[in-house]
């Protein structure tokens, strides 16, 4: 059996070993991003929902850095949302934030009715440059 090749940021988060899961395995030329929220170093999530999803993508962000991506990279998105018809707008302002301009990665919204005492998740694959 092939090793995976795990990413992890460089700031370590208490979810990965509570859970156990990596943050991202890399797969040739693909990196294959786990589901992040807006979670605190602990592992506790951050209380206010709009906070909650900028934590999130700053997870997210830690993550792509480790393994040579941006968000430039990503290829397809799918969030997760508890509530959507309520924190649409929210995520929406969020989400313009990070992705400013066309053209945007493919997005798939899911909304559900538990994230472990979360709100927000989203999970991405992007493309890992080739290094010149």
């Amino acid at each position: 059996m092939t090793q995976r090749d795990a990413v992890f940021p460089a700031e370590p988060n208490a979810l990965y070993e509570l859970h156990g899961y990596s943050a991202a395995i890399r797969s040739g030329s693909l990196l294959f991003v786990s589901g992040q929220v807006g979670s605190r170093a602990d592992g506790s999530p951050e209380a206010d929902f709009g906070n909650q999803v900028r934590l999130a993508f700053a997870n997210l962000k830690a993550t792509l850095l480790a393994a040579g991506c941006g968000f430039d990279d990503i290829v397809d998105v799918t969030t997760f949302h508890t509530d959507p018809e309520k924190q649409f707008e929210t995520f929406m302002a969020v989400k313009r934030e990070i992705f400013e301009q066309a053209p945007y990665p493919n997005w798939t919204a899911i909304g559900v009715n538990w994230l472990a005492g979360f709100d927000f998740e989203i999970k991405v694959i992007a493309r890992i440059p080739e290094k010149a």
